[in-house]
């Protein structure tokens, strides 16, 4: 047997709003009690191995109207002309394999899409979570985070006013913490999917940068420039903040570095795209510390501050979001602490390609 920490022993009451009111809740009730994060002591895996990655965009490409599973869409809104669209009226649930490599496509292309009215999504069982993540590519199990009871492949985050269970540094005068999610795999993440099962009534919003409009932004003699760098990112850090006792306290897989390129080449649209970040860069290849420092610091900086290249999801319940990870990043907002509130979250993270260099020349 498994020795298992859960959280649930931590919570005298659990609340879900929007679904019962206050006095009528009991822990027993929560409807996503099954969703609670687990920290199995004893759960280990191996190193990760390479494998070929077939990226469904590229099958939509050849379709009539790669656009299709949008007809029915009732509602499509621009979040910005860079970055995220909108959309209600879509069933993600009932999407058939066409339509969701056409969702792909779309996000690829986007950047970010943002499903309201996803009842149908999170009602579903976790086996229908981990064949929608297969659809995408190899399911990543994290090696840090909480999951559910038996479904490793869904990363959980946790805060309510007991504890939180997320990568968090309570150390920083901001919560904000720009990433590509583990961005240390050989293999990082492409087409990625969460949602909120659980949030507070105000705040705990999810900010998002195009990573292709950041590098956009930079003279096209510095582009040129990174394009010819590359860049070392670690799990280590990570790994140690758990193995300290945070977060659930288990490290369920070694942790590892892996050289990416600065700057990354989509494998379906062809944009090219920054790829670094603060949470898990580390280095960048062959340069000196302090040569190394002010580049990775000038463009963690450029990203930070660049607004106009950045949308801010208001989370409402039964919102599914997906984003790219490749050209895409992000950092939750924790504006909430003082409140008192829950926010449960799930992410299926299906692992794509080893970045492309947008350089050709580069080796990595």
């Amino acid at each position: 047997m498994s020795t298992v920490e859960t959280i649930t022993e931590t919570l005298p009451k659990l609340t879900l709003r929007n679904t019962q009111s206050a006095g009528e809740e009991k822990k027993d009730e929560y409807q996503y009690a099954h969703l609670l994060p687990v920290f199995p002591k004893d759960e280990h895996y191996p190193p990760l191995t390479a494998f070929e990655h077939v990226d469904p965009g590229h099958r939509a490409l050849s379709h009539p109207n790669p656009r299709a599973f949008l007809d029915n869409a009732t509602s499509i809104i621009e979040i910005t002309p860079r970055l995220g669209t909108e959309v209600r009226g879509v069933n993600l649930a009932a999407l058939d394999s066409d339509g969701r490599d056409q969702l792909a496509l779309q996000v690829a292309r986007r950047g970010l899409m943002v499903f309201r009215d996803q009842n149908d999504f999170l009602g579903s069982n976790v086996e229908f979570y981990r064949e929608w993540g297969r659809h995408f590519g190899r399911l990543h199990i994290h090696p840090t985070s909480g999951h559910p009871d038996g479904v490793p492949e869904l990363h959980l985050v946790y805060r309510d006013s007991n504890a939180t269970y997320n990568f968090e540094r309570d150390d920083r005068i901001r919560s904000t913490a720009w990433h590509s999610d583990v961005s240390y795999e050989l293999q990082p993440p492409g087409l990625t999917t969460f949602f909120l099962l659980s949030q507070p009534r105000s705040g705990g919003d999810t900010v998002f940068t195009s990573q292709v409009s950041t590098l956009k932004r930079l003279s096209p003699e510095f582009v040129a420039f990174l394009k010819t760098l590359k860049a070392t990112h670690s799990g280590f850090e990570q790994a140690e903040f758990s193995r300290s006792g945070r977060r659930g306290g288990v490290v369920r897989r070694e942790p590892v570095e892996n050289v990416h390129p600065v700057v990354r080449r989509h494998p379906v649209t062809g944009e090219e795209a920054l790829y670094v970040n603060r949470q898990f860069t580390r280095r960048i290849v062959g340069l000196k510390y302090e040569e190394s420092e002010a580049i990775l610091n000038f463009l963690y900086d450029h990203i930070d501050k660049s607004a106009d290249n950045q949308a801010r999801v208001r989370w409402e319940p039964n919102t599914v979001v997906l984003w790219d990870n490749r050209i895409t990043a992000h950092s939750a907002i924790v504006d909430f602490d003082g409140t008192g509130e829950r926010r449960h979250g799930a992410r299926i993270t299906p692992q794509a390609e080893r970045p492309i260099p947008a350089n050709p020349d580069l080796k990595l």
